[in-house]
């Protein structure tokens, strides 16, 4: 029997070429500690895509063939991404970042040690640091990927009896399972586990695991009032 937070719980490893990130995880999470030592036995730099204009693209960064990347975007190593890929302008990759392929990032966009698996979109002004993105997850304008308590303690994550989990990490953003999609301007809490094909309204604050197939509403109360003159 699998572990609740196994990789396979969330993600599809046929979806991305680096599925060796997760031979040794028992949690999802796990593999975010092997990013570093991944690439830095792996990565073999070299750019076989497209550049439009000359975005900044410093050493120690694989660019699979057709893809393209935008005047203004930056991308400093290590990094892995993968074919048919668009890293628009403005898009901000720092180190310990692995994109998988088809896949868009796009203005005003920061990652880092981070998974993007094939076919994630993440186009608009968003953050994404210390997380792991699913196959076809996509993140709506605005939505920030919160990586470090206020605290700064060990993020935790809910046991699911009530209690909470131990990750023995201080820099963890979010899970985002397969085909989810996480609607504008929402927030996710450090630690956060979002389950397949699971849809976040706009304007969501969460925290915690959701669990697959799931839709969190997030609806607002509203008062429209004569304006006095």
């Amino acid at each position: 029997m699998s572990a609740p937070y196994s990789p396979e719980t969330f993600l599809d490893l046929q979806h991305s070429e680096h599925r060796m990130l997760f031979e040794s995880s028992v949690n999802v999470w796990d593999a975010l500690s092997q990013i570093s030592s991944y690439l830095q036995f792996r990565l073999k730099p070299g750019i076989y895509g497209r550049l439009l204009g000359k975005p900044f693209i410093s050493g120690a960064v694989f660019i699979g063939a057709g893809t393209v990347i935008e005047q203004g975007a930056m991308i400093k190593g290590p990094a892995w991404i993968g074919e048919g890929c668009e890293i628009r302008n403005g898009c901000y990759i720092r180190e310990n970042v692995i994109v998988g392929s088809g896949c868009v990032l796009g203005n005003s966009c920061e990652f880092k040690n981070s998974i993007i698996f094939d076919e994630a979109q993440v186009p608009h002004f968003n953050y994404v640091g210390d997380s792991i993105l699913g196959y076809r997850a996509h993140l709506g304008a605005g939505v920030i990927l919160s990586n470090v308590r206020l605290d700064h303690a060990e993020v935790l994550v809910p046991d699911g009896e009530g209690g909470h989990q131990p990750t023995g990490l201080r820099k963890f953003g979010a899970i985002i399972g397969d085909r989810a999609e996480v609607g504008c301007n929402s927030v996710l809490n450090p630690g956060s586990l979002i389950g397949r094909n699971s849809v976040l309204y706009p304007g969501t604050q969460w925290r915690g695991h959701l669990p697959a197939n799931s839709t969190v509403k997030t609806l607002q109360t509203q008062q429209v009032i004569q304006r006095q003159a």
